[in-house]
């Protein structure tokens, strides 16, 4: 007689809506991992005040973490294309628990760097938006933009509830306790999640995707069209003969500037200018939940007019906010900042695997994930360790907003130059 979970976990299997329970798996993945992005964020004054470190040299430590991070997204796409998310979820919940269960215990400058620069850094990789991004986008066709955007709302309403519940945690037990807990949460939620929900590929079980008609999956073999005439997906040497491409990655590029800049130093910037530490955390809060607002009206709009236009609107409002807050930084103007610049912040993230999939097609779009999103937190690292080193040269975070302006109107004009049509291989 089969035991409940194998009848439960054939029914699931079995069924049509499927590809929804692999939506809400996503969702509440993303949900507690949010926790553990915006971490250092409300850690960062906390950890510099009992050490006594520079904000550059914490920078420091984050952009390594994003070097290791982003890295680790390419050599994640691979292995997802081949293996799967399974175990690559459960090995990458690992490797953040660790890393912030030792980063509970740090007393020197090295094991900080160790533990959260350099052990923690590989785990997002296999559970962030990127990954679930993709793992999304194989089990849809029809409404793939709005499945995204739900999945995605995860990181949103994690933000929202998780930042102020950290803000009153390093407050009430400090930010040692507050690490070593939420390391050990994301192990357990993430590992149950990849062992009894979250599959990779809808054809792996002789399923369809969502909405998608019965037959055989896309090509994946490089070039332009099958012997019988099919379109074909393009693998990154391809895709790379593509001036679209280069243009995708200089965006992603300055949004990861961006997304991190605003994730790790805003409370910083705010409490340089009087406002407490837990209003703060609440600002963070609202800037999460905005996020789930843009993302959810981003995804169906894509499906509906391409992913050009909501790119540009996002970083021309980018480029009006970091304007706005150079010259005006009281609590209201900083809750407008946090509100406006948080409806951008996840937009991206349900663009870029659709952009990606219209301009070179799905079957390596994996690989191309990790190589663009590779870009984005690479971006995020440089920026945010060049804007904690801009304070402690100025005393002000003034020249890096000045300077997120022009880079954000740059995206701007990189958008407008793609091409967003599905490309051919270049012989």
């Amino acid at each position: 007689m089969r035991r409940p979970s194998e009848r439960m976990k054939k029914y699931l299997q079995n069924t049509a809506y499927y590809p929804w329970y692999i939506v809400a798996a996503s969702f509440i993945m993303l949900f507690f991992n949010s926790g553990a992005s915006y971490a250092l964020g409300v850690m960062f004054k906390p950890i510099i005040r009992e050490f006594g470190w520079s904000r550059s040299a914490v920078s420091l430590v984050f952009m390594v973490n994003m070097i290791v991070f982003a890295f680790a997204l390419t050599v994640v796409g691979k292995l997802y294309d081949r293996f799967g998310p399974k175990w690559i979820i459960i090995i990458s919940a690992l490797f953040i628990a660790v890393g912030f269960v030792l980063t509970s215990f740090v007393r020197t400058f090295g094991q900080f760097f160790f533990s959260y620069g350099l052990l923690a850094a590989a785990g997002p990789a296999g559970l962030g938006v990127p990954l679930v991004s993709t793992v999304v986008s194989k089990w849809f066709e029809k409404w793939r933009g709005l499945a995204l955007s739900i999945s995605l709302a995860g990181t949103s309403i994690g933000a929202f509830i998780l930042v102020p519940v950290l803000s009153l945690a390093v407050t009430s037990y400090g930010w040692r306790s507050s690490f070593l807990f939420l390391g050990l949460i994301v192990l357990v939620i993430d590992s149950l999640l990849a062992l009894f929900v979250i599959k990779g590929d809808p054809h792996h079980l002789n399923m369809t995707p969502f909405g998608a008609r019965q037959g055989k999956p896309e090509q994946t073999t490089m070039g332009t069209a099958s012997p019988s005439g099919e379109l074909v997906s393009m693998g990154l040497r391809a895709a790379t003969r593509t001036r679209s491409f280069w243009l995708f990655l200089v965006i992603m590029f300055i949004c990861g500037s961006g997304d991190f800049f605003a994730t790790t130093h805003f409370i910083n910037f705010a409490t340089d200018y009087g406002i407490p530490s837990l209003t703060a955390g609440k600002m963070m809060g609202w800037f999460g939940l905005m996020s789930m607002v843009g993302v959810i009206i981003t995804g169906p709009v894509a499906d509906r007019i391409g992913s050009k236009i909501p790119i540009v609107v996002t970083f021309l409002l980018r480029f009006a906010l970091f304007l706005f807050v150079l010259k005006y930084k009281s609590v209201t103007s900083l809750y407008v900042y946090a509100l406006f610049f948080g409806f951008t912040q996840l937009v991206t993230a349900p663009l870029a695997p659709m952009l990606a999939g219209r301009l070179y097609g799905f079957g390596y779009i994996g690989i191309l994930s990790g190589v663009i999103n590779t870009v984005h937190f690479l971006g995020g690292g440089f920026w945010t360790y060049a804007t904690g080193l801009i304070f402690d040269r100025t005393g002000s975070y003034q020249l890096a907003f000045a300077l997120s302006a022009i880079m954000a109107m740059t995206a701007v004009l990189c958008a407008i130059f793609i091409v967003e049509k599905r490309h051919h291989e270049i012989s």
